[in-house]
């Protein structure tokens, strides 16, 4: 089976429902308009590139009940954090220090508004994501936009660690990996946005429940892990040995193919477990359980919605032209 083929399957075989919202391709149109107001240097290939990157899709799949305004919100944020990943992983990548000034710059500005500037934060980028978070800003409590911070900090911390490798070479063996793509993934720096889009931000307490916190990792293996299948053919000449596929190959001493076979299993299970968990979540009381139902019902999405878009998206090889609906 090739990995095009085993990417269908799995998603034949995901049980997690497929959502888009009506209005998701208006706001890629907007976007469009906007990154060229921005300052980004942008030709007709550059937009069109962006155009077939379907962020918007993405966003919308991620967060279907989202309004048009909201979900304007979301993709600006989305499209910061795929370009701000183009400029870590690209040819001509970003070394680990230039990394961590835009990790300082970035938090920052999440922290103090649009007040400061710093020189790991300049230019479009920093324009776009002062665009992105002002409303989030406005009208998200202390305690959301700190989480939300924190999330940012680990992703990053996650793109400077994988740099550090690939720069001296280190080659990350399979466990390592999987606790690494935690971070890299930015998925724990989307479920805080389910939040923003229902308006209910979940109690610490709630949000960082044990078995609240087991559901998030596993949603957050489950779209890393099919994403690493999708990214596998660039992965093997550019990651530097950062994909589960490769990690497996070397950990196991496996041809290729074995690898993705085991790799798929792995999600397998990983989805199997994944539904038992979120079988198992109890009750917190009639105040909390609709927001609870939110933020399960987000990873979930975040899972589905990966899996879709990976479909749509030119980034991948398996991608083909977007449909109207989901």
């Amino acid at each position: 089976m090739t990995t095009g083929e085993m990417l269908r399957a799995l998603r034949a075989e995901c049980p997690i429902p497929s959502r888009l919202p009506p209005h998701a391709d208006r706001v890629q149109d907007w976007l469009l308009g906007l990154l060229p107001e921005l300052g980004f240097p942008l030709d007709d290939a550059a937009l069109h590139r962006l155009s077939r990157g379907a962020f918007a899709r993405y966003a919308g799949r991620l967060y279907p009940a989202a309004t048009e305004a909201d979900l304007r919100v979301l993709t600006t944020l989305f499209t910061w954090f795929f370009l701000v990943d183009d400029a870590c992983d690209g040819p001509n990548r970003l070394t680990p220090a230039q990394i961590r000034a835009l990790r300082n710059g970035t938090l920052a500005l999440l922290h103090d508004g649009t007040r400061l500037r710093h020189t790991g934060l300049t230019g479009p980028l920093r324009r776009l994501l002062v665009l992105a978070w002002r409303e989030p800003r406005r009208r998200m409590p202390a305690q959301w936009r700190q989480r939300f911070a924190d999330a940012v900090a680990r992703h990053l911390d996650g793109t400077w660690q994988e740099a550090v490798n690939k720069e001296t070479g280190r080659r990350p063996g399979v466990d390592e990996y999987v606790e690494l793509r935690r971070s890299t993934s930015a998925a724990e720096v989307s479920y805080p946005l389910v939040e923003f889009v229902s308006g209910r931000p979940l109690p610490d307490p709630v949000y960082r429940h044990p078995l609240l916190r087991q559901i998030a990792r596993t949603g957050n293996d489950l779209l890393s892990w099919y994403n690493d299948l999708a990214s596998l053919e660039r992965d093997r000449t550019t990651a530097g040995g950062h994909n589960l596929v490769l990690a497996v190959q070397a950990d196991l001493a496996v041809p290729e193919a074995e690898a993705v076979e085991r790799a798929a299993e792995r999600w397998r299970e990983t989805m199997r477990r994944f539904v038992a968990l979120r079988a198992a979540v109890p009750s917190f009381g009639p105040a909390l359980d609709e927001a609870v139902a939110d933020h399960l019902d987000g990873i979930a999405y975040a899972v589905r919605g990966t899996i879709d878009w990976t479909f749509e998206s030119a980034r991948y090889p398996v991608s083909t032209t977007p449909a109207s609906g989901p």
